[in-house]
């Protein structure tokens, strides 16, 4: 029986019920956010977002819209749970994080409300499996509060360009400072390691650079600590996304296209290291 004619079982109904052709689609992109075990996921009928948090200073959130599913139904305004990221993540990949040509999982999603679990049913080859994940009442979320009218300075930068910097700054550094300016250096990487210090910039013309909107000159420091996890999506993105607020929080939004072109986004906000003064920049 196809999974999407699978019959609910006896009791409450669903109020989330989401099916994929290829659960490897949604499974990486939720590697992308996991740096903790703990997940809130928010169903609305514009899609999921995943939403990981640390330390009250970082954020990430992955975002699978609606039309990337084959069928996602919500019944209520708003679907909001809690549940271990890495028992999701190895439930979705329980046959295997890489399938043979011409074969993929396909993943049918259930949840009934509060108290209920995730149900899943995943199907390879005729196989189906069953998971059943208890979920948690979720807690309050940060509001970093990233509207337009906040931002700061922005830029649109190709991912190749990011990852040759993380690729090339001494990573034995604390903090990666950021400068945005309207004037030279522009966009500017800086890190403070074992050999001393080193820079990186890119010049508002650059064939990188996609969109370059800065307003006024802001340099912030970030612990790279914080923003490790984001690597993951990096490294999945073909563009990403870089703002700023007047209070140096920082946003960095990957764009990523799945094997069938199809378009998610992972957000990450990150807060400025609070440790450095003026003096010292």
């Amino acid at each position: 029986m196809p999974l999407s004619a699978q019959p609910p079982a006896s009791g409450e109904p669903y109020v989330l019920t989401a099916s994929l052709d290829n659960a490897r689609h949604l499974s990486s992109l939720l590697r992308a956010v996991h740096f903790r075990d703990v997940a809130t996921c928010f169903a609305t009928a514009n899609g999921l977002r995943v939403t990981v948090e640390d330390a009250k200073c970082i954020q990430a959130n992955a975002f699978i819209q609606a039309q990337i599913f084959q069928e996602f139904a919500v019944q209520e305004e708003s679907v909001v749970f809690r549940i271990n990221l890495s028992v999701l993540i190895d439930c979705l990949t329980i046959f295997g994080t890489s399938s043979l040509p011409g074969t993929s999982t396909a993943l049918r999603m259930c949840y009934r409300g509060y108290g209920y679990p995730l149900i899943l049913f995943l199907e390879e080859g005729g196989v189906v499996t069953v998971c059943k994940i208890n979920t948690q009442e979720p807690d309050d979320l940060l509001d970093f509060d990233f509207c337009s009218t906040n931002v700061v300075n922005k830029i649109i930068l190709q991912s190749e360009g990011l990852r040759e910097a993380f690729a090339e700054l001494d990573m034995t550094s604390e903090v990666l400072q950021i400068t945005m300016s309207p004037y030279k250096p522009y966009f500017r990487l800086s890190t403070f390691g074992n050999a001393g210090s080193a820079h990186l910039d890119y010049p508002k013309d650059s064939d990188l650079m996609e969109a370059f909107h800065c307003n006024q000159t802001q340099t912030n420091r970030y612990k790279i600590s914080l923003l490790k996890p984001s690597t993951k999506a990096l490294a999945l993105s073909c563009k990403v996304s870089i703002r700023t607020d007047a209070q140096g929080f920082l946003s960095l939004q990957y764009m990523i296209r799945n094997e069938d072109g199809q378009i998610c986004f992972v957000e990450y906000y990150c807060c400025p290291d609070e440790d450095i003064t003026e003096a010292e920049l």
